[in-house]
């Protein structure tokens, strides 16, 4: 019986932290693997939001120029770059992505593959034309 009751306890737990987004994240450029911001992804109701928080390379106090409408010049720092992504079984989806370094928007999903890594899909149209990115939990 304890043994059961073990097994039990342990598979609820690896299913509630298996699907757990939230937190600080460490994003990394595609090309040099550099570390580039930490990013927080948090929940408001049942739709989740990313915002840069901090970042590695370039100045501190840098603005989104090429963003458009009401992002159009506003801080990186603090800047949500991820919007309205919903749960989706093991998936997050429906959301959108903003590259504050080109001001485009994609589609968006995410995925927790592993406890501390989360795969980023950014896309136009089919999310086969696309980027993917990997993010690392920090806290």
């Amino acid at each position: 019986m304890k043994l059961l009751f073990t097994l039990l306890i342990t598979a609820l737990s690896l299913c509630s932290y298996s699907q757990n987004i939230l937190g600080k994240w460490e994003t990394f450029d595609d090309k040099t693997k550099e570390k580039k911001a930490l990013v927080e992804i948090y929940k408001t109701n049942d739709t989740y939001f990313a915002k840069i928080v901090n970042k590695y390379v370039g100045e501190r106090d840098s603005r989104c120029e090429k963003c458009e409408g009401a992002k159009k010049d506003q801080p990186i720092i603090g800047l949500v770059i991820i919007e309205g992504i919903k749960k989706d079984g093991d998936e997050f989806n429906d959301g959108t992505i903003l590259d504050p370094e080109s001001g485009d928007v994609y589609s968006c999903y995410l995925k927790l593959v592993e406890e501390n890594k989360l795969k980023v899909r950014g896309y136009l149209g089919l999310s086969i034309l696309g980027r993917t990115q990997y993010w690392i939990r920090k806290e």
